[in-house]
């Protein structure tokens, strides 16, 4: 493919796409679009495991019936972040945004919307129809009005199977100026002041890491893609991948143009199939395009992309365990130096970015260093995207700038803790992060800052903790996670996290010692110090995170024998109250251990030395007669 043949491209799909792209940018809708309307579904994991298949169904089905197929384009796109909404349907021009939609509702939405003109405002999602019945657009909404999409930008705009949409957006545009009007070092320097750190844990400066990868001499170098996100609740380079697929390739293509490298891995957990169907679909147009293989863009440049498949070991996503899985080995880390730019995948320098950090590069070249380093704080630029997930309304992806603090997240964005709960901490980095309490929601989100917390940046996972939830079982969860995924190979992970776990468990289940404490913080600091590689050396933060910010949970565990947040099963007391309880005897006909006793209608008692405090008797008792603590 030349020049002129992508410029015409973008021509054409360049109004079809426009017209969807608006509504997140609350700019003019764009005419020039052969379709009347356009019915826009999500088609990310979320969305179609919650039945938008049929949803796509019954819309083929319902156009046929009145006659408006060829007047109506259907497109399946990305994740638009609202995960808890799904399956979610927009409209364009209009920009309405149906949610929790169902085959029955589409045969609605097509009859009286598409076919009559009338916007079905009871199937809209609530918080675009504001007080007095007015449709405001996904822009106006607190979910959306502070988010910066620019990792996001094509998810839930474009049909990440269409190559020629992707190009409608200026597509590979990033890629020919890079070969036509840049040198390697050029483009180095445009990455270095962009100020562009790497989005998958450590935040190393991306500029930086090509520039070694560039200065390592060798015959053959590679580019690789870490697509194995593990952390509980990350699905950020999931959602990249299944909506933007291409962004991905364009950005390893000019990676490897800087470093001198053609061929490129991108290494992606095999329980992704729909991302791992779409990346290589998008893979295959962009051979067929030339836009991959041999003289791309007439320039002389090779470079292609392969897919590799990971079987879900979490310590795949520590870089030198993912380059020896690529290589047919055990995915195990081996000690660093050398880094793997100077040695890596098969013994050659290698640049390994993740996903998210690929997704920002074509941006930079487009728009610019100064564009980017304008969002941001000061060392940490341009927008990070979380996985927003646990005690919170609004569940689902979100794209914002650096700096933003974690109230703005939780409050506005998130839409608050459900259900009149209190807003306790939040879990940042996964197995690898820490809890950060409501005392910091005010603090700047940047790397620094985290780690100032005891937590970290890591792959961008954001769990929500409410009133009820047990700091030391949030910490044992974590922890136990580790034990399972430690790889074994060095002794101070493969044990050192199975005797924290067990220090844990001797505090939940009662049997704690203040002493306990001391050892914790003691074995913690030996894994640091000692581990292998990051699984290790980070296993410990969440109780250390965790202890540093609730120490109070943890004694009141050891010296009380109570669970202050009624989580920890062996430390709970079931109750009647005599007063409350009118010997209905529904308690004690549920009870599986017959712990209960009592007449009709007579106050009853629950036999502790029997109750396996299942919680059966306070879920059946209708008079709240029955406590927990």
């Amino acid at each position: 493919m030349n020049i002129e043949k992508l410029l015409e491209i973008k021509k054409e799909f360049e109004p079809i796409v426009q017209v969807r792209s608006a509504i997140h940018k609350n700019a003019k809708l764009v005419e020039g679009s052969k379709y009347r309307k356009q019915i826009v579904v999500c088609a990310g994991t979320g969305c179609t495991s919650s039945g938008s298949k049929k949803v796509l169904e019954a819309i083929d089905e319902g156009l046929k019936r009145e006659k408006l197929e060829d007047d109506i384009l259907v497109v399946k796109t990305g994740c638009f972040g609202l995960c808890a909404l799904g399956p979610v349907v927009i409209v364009y021009p209009e920009g309405v945004f149906y949610s929790q939609v169902t085959p029955e509702h589409m045969d609605r939405i097509i009859k009286e919307h598409l076919a009559g003109g009338e916007v079905v405002k009871e199937l809209l999602y609530e918080d675009t129809v504001d007080e007095n019945g007015n449709i405001k657009s996904l822009q106006e909404t607190d979910f959306y009005k502070k988010q910066h999409r620019v990792s996001l930008r094509n998810c839930g705009v474009i049909d990440p199977e269409i190559i020629e949409e992707y190009i409608g957006t200026n597509g590979y545009q990033a890629l020919y100026k890079v070969l036509t009007e840049m040198n390697p070092d050029q483009v180095i320097e445009l990455m270095k002041a962009s100020g562009l750190r790497g989005r998958g844990g450590g935040g190393f400066t991306t500029g930086q890491k090509w520039l070694f990868a560039k200065s390592s001499e060798s015959d053959q170098k590679y580019v690789c893609c870490n697509a194995d996100e593990g952390d509980p609740g990350a699905f950020m380079d999931r959602s990249i991948l299944e909506g933007d697929p291409h962004c991905i390739i364009e950005a390893m293509a000019i990676a490897g143009y800087t470093i001198g490298a053609n061929q490129g891995y991108v290494y992606v957990r095999a329980e992704y199939p729909i991302a791992v169907t779409r990346l290589q679909i998008a893979i295959d147009q962009a051979r067929e395009a030339g836009l991959l293989g041999k003289d791309i863009f007439g320039t002389g440049f090779d470079f292609d992309i392969e897919i590799r498949l990971g079987a879900g070991a979490f310590v795949c996503g520590e870089e030198t365990a993912l380059i020896t899985s690529i290589e047919g080995n055990r995915g195990e880390p081996r000690p660093r130096p050398p880094f793997p730019a100077v040695r890596g995948l098969f013994g050659k320098p290698t640049v390994l970015n993740n996903v998210e950090t690929y997704s920002n590069v074509p941006q930079i070249v487009l728009n610019g260093a100064d564009w980017f380093a304008s969002m941001g704080t000061e060392t940490s630029k341009g927008t990070k995207v979380f996985a927003l997930g646990g005690k919170i309304k609004n569940v689902g992806l979100v794209e914002v700038p650096m700096g933003i603090t974690l109230r703005e997240i939780v409050e506005e964005i998130g839409g608050g803790v459900p259900n009149g709960k209190k807003f306790k901490a939040a879990q940042t980095g996964g197995p690898s992060g820490g809890c950060i309490p409501a005392k910091n929601m005010d603090v700047p989100i940047d790397y620094d800052n985290l780690i100032k917390l005891g937590s970290m940046m890591g792959s961008g996972g954001l769990i929500v903790l409410d009133e009820d939830t047990c700091m030391v079982d949030i910490a044992k969860f974590y922890l136990e996670f580790t034990v399972e995924e430690s790889c074994g190979k060095c002794t101070p992970c493969r044990i050192g996290t199975k005797r924290l776990y067990e220090l844990l468990e001797k505090i939940t289940s009662g049997n704690g010692e203040m002493e306990d404490l001391d050892k914790i913080e003691a074995l913690s600091a030996h894994m640091q110090k000692s581990s292998l590689c990051a699984l290790g050396q980070t296993a410990a933060n969440p109780v250390i995170s965790t202890l540093h910010h609730f120490r109070d949970e943890y004694e009141a565990h050891i010296k009380d024998k109570k669970c202050p947040a009624g989580v920890c099963k062996d430390l709970l007391e079931y109750t009647i109250d005599a007063e409350k309880c009118i010997g209905c005897t529904a308690c004690k006909r549920k009870c599986p251990v017959d712990a209960i006793s009592g007449e009709v209608k007579q106050p009853h008692v629950i036999d502790q030395e029997k109750c396996i405090k299942c919680g059966v008797c306070m879920d059946t008792c209708k008079f709240n007669a029955i406590s927990r603590g």
